[in-house]
Parts: structure tokens; C-alpha cells; sequence
């Protein structure tokens, strides 16, 4: 067994041949076109159907907790910048036992986005080509499933192109999401009924603090500010990443908070008072729920704006789609630097492309679109995925800082000790949250990606050794996250509702689930792995050369 003084030297690892071709500019776009994506055009009227007025706070309530998750993001991938990020800081931190369930949860998080997107697409261009959707039933026809192939397929195209030349693309699409939403919100404002946030008999907040919480996850506020991390993904390729990456996080997750509370501050105010006679939790009007804004737009007699919005909702789903295709690839590429996945996923093209990541991307996306066929359905384990992957980042801060505490962080997390558990909790809220059906079924999602990963591990002559000890707290906090779901108070919604027990009582669930993430997080801890352990899997990603930096900015 190693000693401290024969422990490995500080060092970072290297990505090869990726090039650090992407600017502040670029980093920042690349989540902020990830955060405004199909979110904004469904999430609002779900989260004022659910809690009427107070969907606001849910917004920004939403927009606290990401914030705090993103600057454990934020100093993760400043000290360690490579690419795929979420899917190797707990790889380092706590070896391949943990790694691969965190691992395995970013690469499914990412690789069903641009299915829901293309989803979120078909649906808004089904008012001008009605054979491609069926709002009855709420999924794609055979010709939208074909349709939705296609674009998944340009959004591969795209991503072939170098950094530099993708980032200039991303960039124009980016400007064009934010402007819209923005432009939306100073219209809307001009129709604005104060009253609606507290319709005759229903009040501010119909579904009251429980119904607040539920919305979180169920309305798709949670998967709306998805993809903050997306300059995690990135890292490997951001230039200057200790100074740009940090601040790419934080500008993304500000602008994306203000645009989404005050979408949902005009949706509600700009709603016709007539429309809202049986309050938000009774609203039946048809054309606005198929397209909330577009259809809002034309209702209150701005035909011109609803045409724009319409066309928006391609532009910016197809955006997000875009990027995420992007880093999926990154996650994918960072799982063979791990030796998780073939090492044919690590292969790169001249211009710095994960090129068999990209057409992996495509494929395993192509599955997600069969057992899941609508926006709603996939929303919420996409949700749970994204959730688990995030409580990852606190976990490896917490155990970086006590393994590494001299390393360089060009941005240190404020009060680390304190608000790297308190992620934890809320990462572990929010999976409750999403309710037992999501829960459980995640929990097979994972069992499965042990397998497929473990497989692939076996063949592989130079897989790093599976580190049980430091990820025995692992089993015990899914399973316990789904015992006291299935005795919680949420559900999730599904067909599967009557199997929620409701044993623990509302308020206790929390104090439960809180206890229970803090037990988990200082188990974690006092059995992540040794310094020097630690050290050996940052040096096995550090023997090769990585490519200097092309002075490029974007």
C-alpha cells in the first residue's frame, strides 16, 4: 500500500487531441443555449396549471438551487478542466465503483435531450403541417418519427465541424434564443392583468406548499434549467478554462433564472381574465396548451408575434438539440478516458471531433425516441437523471477538498463546507420530488448501465481496479432514496400512483430525506478514496501530451 510521501505529485489530466478553440463567449452560449431550449415553451403554462401564481416562486426557487449546484460545477471544472467533466470528477474522487453510476447518469442525461427536443419541435410544427403529430394522443406520427431522425441527424452533421467553426454557429443560434424570450417578455408586459395570479376561488396557490414542490420536477422547471454544466462538458476545449469556465457557468445560470421568471410572470399576467373563470387548475383552452406562448400571442390579438414564436420553437429546440449532441459526444469521450466505454469512443478527427462519440450520440438517441414517444413522458426521467448526475458535483468537491485542499483552484466554492452537503440535500429533494414511478424506474436504468459498462470493462485489459470500498455508500443511498420515495408523498404522476404509500407524513418527508442525504454525504466522505489513490487515477488521464491551445477565441 502506498504512503503519503510516495504518493503521486499534483498534476491535471490531459485531454488528447481535443483543441482549446472556445472563448467566454462560446462557454457561456454553449449552457445558455442548453438552458433555453423546448423548457420555455411548455414549462411555464405546466408549472400555472399545477400552482397557479405562485409558479413563480417555483422559478425562483429553481433558479437558487442551480445556482449552487453550478458553482460546485464551476470550481469542479476550473481545477480539473477536461472534457465529459461530470462523468469523471467522481471517477477521481471515489474510484470506478461510484464512477460509473455517476458516469453512466450523465452520458443518459445528455443522450435523451435532443430526442425530447426533436420531440418539442414536431409539436410546434404540427400547426402548420398537421401530419406530423397527433396532439390526441400526444406523440409523433410515422412521418414526424421520420422527421425527427432527420434533424437528429443534422445535428450530427453540425457537430462535425471544428470547434472554432461549430462555436460561431452555436453562437448566432444562441443570440437569436435569447433575444426571443426577451423580446416576448417586454410585449406581454403590455397585457398585463394582475389579477390572474389569484383567480376568484382559487388563490395564489391552488396545489399549496406540496403542490409547490411537486412542480418542480413534474412541470418541467428542473429539466428547463438542464444543461448549466454544458461548459463542464466543454472544458477540454475552453480556452483559459481556470478564468472562462467559471464564468461561463454563472453568466448562463443569471441570464437563464431572470428570463424564465419573468416568462412566467407575462404567461400568467397576460393571460385573458376570461380564459381563467375555473382558475389556472380548471384551464381547458386547447390552442394555448399545444403551444402556451404562441398561442397566448394569438389569442390576445398579436397575430405577428405568435408567427415569430412559432418559428422560434423550432430555432431554439433545435439549438439545445444541437449542443447537447455535442456533449454527449464529450461525456461519451470522457468515459473511454476513464476506460468505462471502447476506447473508440476517445478517437478524435483532425479537427479535434469525438467523431465516434457524435455517431453514438445518434444512434443510442434513436432508441430513446421508441419506449418514450412524447415531450411529457420523457421530461421526467430526464429530470431524475440530470438530478443524480448533479449531486455528483458536490460529492467530488467535498472529497477533493479534503484529498487535494493544496491543488489550484482558480475558483473556490465560498463556505464549501457548508453548501457542498446542502447541494447534496437538494439534489436528493428534487429526486424525491420527482415521484416513486420515476424513481424506480431509474433505478433499473441503472442496474443496466452496471452491466452494459461492466461488459465492456471486462474486455478491457487496462480497466482501473473497481473500487468498492470507497463507493459502499453508494447502493445504500438509491436504495434508501426509493424506500423513502415509495413512502413519501409524491408519486410522480404516473400509472403507477396507488403503489406511493404516503406513510411518511408532508414536512416529515423532507426532514427524512434531508437527515438521510447527510448521513449519505459524511459517509461519502470519510470513505472517498486515499490522496494517493486518488492522484493515480488523475495521472493515468495525464501521460499523454495534450494539444497546446490554438490562441483562437470564440
Amino acid at each position: 500500500m502506498a504512503t503519503e510521501s510516495t504518493a503521486p505529485a499534483l498534476t491535471k489530466p490531459a485531454d488528447v487531441g481535443l483543441k482549446r478553440e472556445l472563448g467566454l463567449v462560446g462557454a457561456a452560449w454553449a449552457s445558455e443555449t442548453s438552458i433555453i431550449g423546448s423548457g420555455w415553451l411548455f414549462a411555464p403554462l405546466s408549472a400555472a396549471l399545477l400552482v397557479g401564481g405562485a409558479a413563480i416562486l417555483d422559478w425562483i426557487i429553481a433558479g437558487v438551487v442551480v445556482i449552487v449546484l453550478a458553482l460546485c460545477h464551476a470550481e469542479l471544472g476550473a481545477m480539473y478542466p477536461v472534457s465529459g467533466g461530470t462523468a469523471r470528477f467522481p471517477h477521481f474522487a471515489f474510484g470506478s465503483g461510484a464512477g460509473i453510476g455517476f458516469g453512466f447518469f450523465a452520458y443518459l442525461q445528455a443522450v435523451t435531450i435532443a430526442p425530447v427536443e426533436c420531440f418539442a419541435v414536431m409539436s410546434y410544427l404540427s400547426y402548420y403541417w398537421h401530419g406530423i403529430y397527433d396532439s390526441n394522443t400526444s406523440n409523433v406520427t410515422g412521418l414526424g418519427f421520420g422527421i425527427t431522425i432527420i434533424l437528429m441527424a443534422v445535428f450530427v452533421a453540425v457537430n462535425f465541424l471544428a470547434m472554432r467553426l461549430f462555436a460561431r454557429v452555436n453562437n448566432v443560434i444562441t443570440w437569436w434564443k435569447v433575444a426571443i424570450p426577451i423580446f416576448t417578455i417586454i410585449i406581454l408586459l403590455f397585457k398585463f392583468h394582475g389579477g390572474n395570479f389569484s383567480p376568484a376561488g382559487e388563490g395564489f396557490m391552488p396545489g399549496g406548499i406540496h403542490g409547490l414542490f411537486a412542480a418542480l420536477p413534474l412541470a418541467g422547471i428542473i429539466f428547463a434549467y438542464s444543461g448549466f454544466e454544458q461548459a463542464d462538458q466543454l472544458a477540454g476545449e475552453i480556452k483559459d478554462p481556470g478564468r472562462n469556465l467559471p464564468r461561463a457557468i454563472i453568466i448562463a445560470v443569471l441570464i437563464g433564472t431572470a428570463i424564465y421568471t419573468l416568462l412566467q410572470v407575462v404567461l400568467i399576467g397576460a393571460m385573458p381574465a376570461s380564459l381563467l373563470a375555473h382558475g389556472w387548475t380548471g384551464f381547458a383552452d386547447k390552442a394555448i396548451s399545444a403551444g402556451p406562448f404562441a398561442g397566448l400571442a394569438a389569442v390576445v390579438g398579436l397575430g405577428w408575434l405568435a408567427t415569430v414564436l412559432r418559428v422560434d420553437a423550432v430555432v431554439s429546440p433545435s439549438g439545445t438539440g444541437l449542443i447537447y449532441t455535442t456533449g454527449t459526444s464529450r461525456i461519451s469521450y470522457g468515459l473511454a478516458r476513464n476506460r468505462y466505454v471502447p476506447q473508440i469512443f476517445g478517437k478524435v478527427d483532425n479537427n479535434g471531433i469525438p467523431w465516434v462519440g457524435l455517431i453514438g450520440a445518434f444512434l443510442i438517441g434513436l432508441l430513446f425516441l421508441l419506449p418514450f414517444p412524447s415531450w411529457h413522458s420523457l421530461v421526467g426521467l430526464i429530470t431524475g437523471a440530470s438530478v443524480l448526475m448533479y449531486a455528483g458535483a458536490p460529492l467530488s468537491l467535498g472529497a477533493f477538498r479534503g484529498q487535494v485542499p493544496e491543488a489550484n483552484r482558480p475558483y473556490r466554492l465560498p463556505w464549501a463546507q457548508v453548501l457542498a452537503p446542502i447541494a447534496f440535500v437538494v439534489a436528493d429533494l428534487l429526486i424525491y420530488w420527482s415521484g416513486f414511478e420515476v424513481v424506480w424506474k431509474l433505478g433499473i436504468v441503472l442496474v443496466i448501465g452496471y452491466v452494459v459498462i461492466g461488459i465492456f470493462m471486462a474486455f478491457d485489459p487496462q480497466r482501473p481496479p473497481i473500487d468498492w470500498k470507497s463507493a459502499v455508500w453508494l447502493p445504500v443511498w438509491l436504495i434508501g432514496l426509493g424506500i423513502i420515495s415509495w413512502q413519501g408523498q409524491y408519486s410522480g404522476g404516473g400509472s403507477l400512483a396507488p403503489i406511493n404509500t404516503n406513510n411518511i407524513p408532508f414536512w416529515w418527508d423532507i426532514v427524512v430525506v434531508a437527515g438521510f442525504s447527510l448521513a449519505i454525504y459524511y459517509w461519502a466522505m470519510y470513505t472517498k478514496l486515499p490522496k494517493e489513490e486518488m492522484l493515480r487515477l488523475v495521472n493515468r488521464q495525464s501521460g499523454e501530451q495534450e494539444l497546446p491551445d490554438t490562441g483562437v477565441h470564440h
